[in-house]
């Protein structure tokens, strides 16, 4: 219950300054993983309000598609540390420009607390102005419901973009320090991601809420590249890209252009495909690379950030929402939650797995999204795919470089489910009979 209420208390960055200080790295708590059941929690308590409250109910295909970006995002960790971590460690072991701050020092606590904060708002601002950085980040924006699902949505190619950002703390700021803030940080934006908290007064001055957070995330025009804070709003109102919400224009999420698919190597890795087309496309050197570092949305004649006009919103919203039955959507996501919990258990221990091992766990892994993905953008071979995967369950622990890694599969018990559920393909409705692509009705 203690550390339950201590993740909680991380996740709106209230943690007093005694509570990190930590002198080494290995005693710094992992937070993330700590709240990993929090995340459910909250998730389930949203949907409970969202249902009471009579407002839209998530959907299983946009929730699994958020779920689904962030347990991508975390394969590359079976592998390698992070990137981010790893090149601070570095600069501040070489480098010495400026005096360490002490470990154990409040001044230490805010300093970090403020140029975490300051960094991640010039990160996040240039993954939105920057095209390279753009195709790490845009994931997080292919989201047309917005809940605390969608703050799981994680482009699996951030951490390589992110980490220049923070290296100027690195000249002074303990590593340990710099990754609990790092954290606190990153925990701070999950709750923002909610249409249930409407406004929090005064706190909308200084604070980045639900409300500031919904500007950021819509396709509004007024919306476009508005609200890049992590935690202090102030750094949008001091640099010119705050936007308030309005009450007059419902905010509809998403992609200026969706991608109208829960593919998820598709929603990771689209918008890299366009650019080597663009790049490719375009004539001349200066204009090639001018893809790489100017905005999403440059062509030639146009300003770095490109065009500043948008199309405007057509109330109802339509979202992308293929006609799969309920019975299906709901066998699918049960699966899939399966396969979170056996992922969560592998990122756990993956320590003692060999690399070829998790190489081949995460090939399977990546398979078995597809096939989810196939069946919720219902693709007709889908259902062909999830036999082929329901079989593999069964012989893949039979190997032994692969036993370790599917223990759950060992038990009687999951045989029999895996069983029962390749039947079921058989005989399950694929179609929702009366159902058409829904829309979100903003009044």
């Amino acid at each position: 219950m203690g550390t339950a209420f201590t993740t909680l208390r991380v996740m709106f960055y209230l943690l007093l300054p005694s509570e990190t200080y930590f002198e080494r790295l290995e005693d710094v708590p992992d937070y993330v993983v700590q709240a990993t059941r929090l995340f459910l929690v909250l998730q389930v308590l949203e949907f409970a309000i969202a249902w009471y409250r009579g407002k839209i109910k998530p959907r299983f295909n946009d929730t699994f598609s958020s779920m689904t970006a962030g347990v991508v995002s975390r394969i590359p960790r079976l592998f390698m540390k992070s990137l981010e971590l790893t090149s601070y460690i570095w600069v501040y072991e070489n480098f010495h420009i400026f005096s360490r701050l002490p470990w154990n020092s409040p001044i230490t606590y805010w300093v970090t607390f403020i140029g975490v904060d300051l960094g991640y708002y010039w990160f996040h601002r240039m993954a939105h102005e920057v095209n390279l950085f753009w195709a790490s980040h845009q994931t997080h924006h292919s989201a047309e419901n917005y809940n605390l699902s969608t703050a799981l949505r994680q482009g699996a190619l951030q951490t390589f973009c992110s980490w220049i950002f923070y290296l100027p703390l690195a000249l002074f700021v303990p590593p340990p320090i710099f990754l609990i803030h790092t954290q606190m940080n990153l925990l701070y934006q999950f709750w923002i991601h909610t249409e249930i908290i409407s406004n929090l007064g005064p706190f909308e001055y200084f604070l980045n809420t639900p409300s500031h957070h919904r500007v950021h995330h819509g396709r509004n025009p007024y919306c476009i590249d508005k609200n890049y804070a992590g935690v202090f709003i102030i750094w949008d109102r001091l640099f010119g890209t705050f936007a308030a919400e309005r009450k007059d224009e419902p905010v509809a999420y998403g992609l200026i252009h969706s991608i109208n698919t829960f593919d998820p190597l598709e929603t990771q890795f689209c918008h890299l495909k366009y650019m080597f087309e663009q790049f490719f496309k375009i004539e001349g050197w200066q204009n090639k690379l001018a893809v790489i570092w100017k905005g999403p949305g440059w062509q030639p004649g146009l300003p770095r950030l490109g065009s500043d006009e948008y199309p405007e919103i057509s109330y109802p919203v339509q979202v992308y929402h293929p006609n799969v039955s309920t019975e299906l959507s709901f066998y699918t996501f049960l699966h899939f939650i399966y396969a979170v919990i056996q992922f969560s258990a592998v990122l756990k221990d993956s320590r003692n797995y060999s690399v070829l091992s998790l190489l081949l766990y995460s090939v399977i892994l990546l398979f078995t999204l597809t096939t989810f993905g196939a069946i919720f953008d219902q693709k007709k071979y889908a259902l062909n795919l999830e036999r082929i995967r329901l079989i593999s369950m069964l012989i893949l622990p039979q190997f032994t470089i692969m036993k370790s890694l599917f223990l759950f599969q060992s038990h009687l018990i999951i045989q029999i489910f895996i069983i029962l559920s390749f039947l079921a393909t058989f005989f399950i409705t694929p179609i929702a009979p009366f159902e058409k692509d829904i829309s979100i009705k903003n009044k």
